[in-house]
Parts: structure tokens; sequence; C-alpha cells
């Protein structure tokens, strides 16, 4: 397969269509080998317009998606970042490509692992990978001024709003059933708001389920 072709035809056909402007997020999809961040057997369906699986249950962002969300946050090059649920990394290499340093978290240290290797691969050097919780996000290198879910959220956790630098963005897709929607959350003054961005439903990262109601 000729990956290079894969990766034009991806941002021509799912990235820029989707009113995606910010040419550093367009570079790094036209240039990132996304093959390396899908296990070898899937590596064919690195740029479909799809969620990937990566582990069971486990999959990165549509190309579409992860771009619209990255852009909607507007990354600065002096900015921190944390991407929570990463899987295999691929959205934090995006991101690198927009800011400072990036730290990438996952609660499967086997995918932490992996992403640590595709980082290195691809000689991204301002991102790391590490394990922990999703929901928990990651407070020892708090705060940050971008943080971004890969996957979707039926929860937003106190926690990762309380992680973020005064006039800091979380950009997280909040499902309500089947039907999905990025949220771009600001803090600023101690308070949190919001404001929709765009319609998307990726599949729920593991741990940020809400809890079953109880019934009598």
């Amino acid at each position: 397969m000729d990956f290079a072709r894969a990766r034009d035809f991806m941002v021509e056909s799912q990235v820029r269509p989707s009113d995606v402007t910010d040419t550093r997020i367009i570079s790094a999809m036209r240039t990132l080998p996304r093959e390396r961040f899908v296990p070898a057997p899937k590596r064919t369906l690195a740029y479909g317009d799809l969620e990937v699986e990566v582990a069971a249950g486990r999959t990165l962002m549509r190309p579409r998606d992860l771009a619209k969300l990255i852009q909607s946050l507007a990354p600065q090059p002096h900015e921190r970042a944390l991407e929570i649920a990463g899987a295999t990394g691929y959205g934090a290499a995006v991101l690198a490509a927009c800011c400072k340093d990036v730290i990438t978290l996952d609660p499967d240290p086997d995918l932490s692992f992996a992403a640590n290797a595709a980082l290195e691969s691809c000689g991204v050097s301002n991102a790391k990978s590490v394990s922990t919780a999703a929901i928990e996000g990651w407070k020892d290198e708090a705060p940050y001024d971008v943080i971004v879910l890969n996957g979707a959220a039926e929860i937003v956790p106190e926690a990762w709003l309380a992680q973020l630098a005064p006039g800091g963005r979380l950009g997280a897709i909040v499902r309500n059933g089947a039907a999905g929607s990025a949220r771009i959350y600001t803090r600023a003054d101690g308070a949190s708001a919001y404001r929709t961005a765009f319609d998307a439903a990726p599949p729920v990262a593991p741990g940020l389920t809400k809890p079953p109601a109880f019934a009598f």
C-alpha cells in the first residue's frame, strides 16, 4: 500500500473539506505515518474515514474529528498539552506539532508502551506517554493549557477541569446515547464554561461512562 498517497488522500478528502484550516494540523497529518500507530494487521485501515481499532474496544479517533477538535482548541507553540485515553498516541503526535510539549495518558500500560515506541519511531521528541486511569487526568505535571480526549465521554470529570491552567481549554466529545457533540471548555477565575463545536460520536473511552441509575 502507498501510505504517502493515502495520507494525502486522507487530508484532501476528510480533513480539509471539514473546515480544518490550521496549516500545522494539516502538515502534521500529511507527514506523520499514521500506520505506525496502528497494529500491523490493520495498517491498511490507518487512513480510512473511521475509528481504527488498536486494541480490544480501543480506537483512534477519525482523522476529521481529531483535526476539528484540536483546531477548536487553538493550541499555541508555547503551550503544554495533555491527551487523555490517547491509546497509541497519534493524537499526541499531531498535538506535538502545535504545542511546546505533550503528555498522552492511557489506562492500558501496553498501549502506553506502544505510544512511546510509535512517537519515538516518528521522531516526536516533545511528547511522551504515561499510564493511569483516564478519569484522573495527570496531576503530576499539571496545569495544562490544552487538554484533549481521544474518544468520547458520558461524563467530564472535575479532575480534568481542575488541571487546566488559567485560560486553558479542554476539548471532549460528550455522548448522550447514540448522539454526541464536541464541547470546548474554558477555565477562568476558577470557573468553567463550554461551547459546542461540532457533532461527533466516537466510542466512549474506558472509565468514562455514567454510573448506572439506581432503580427501586
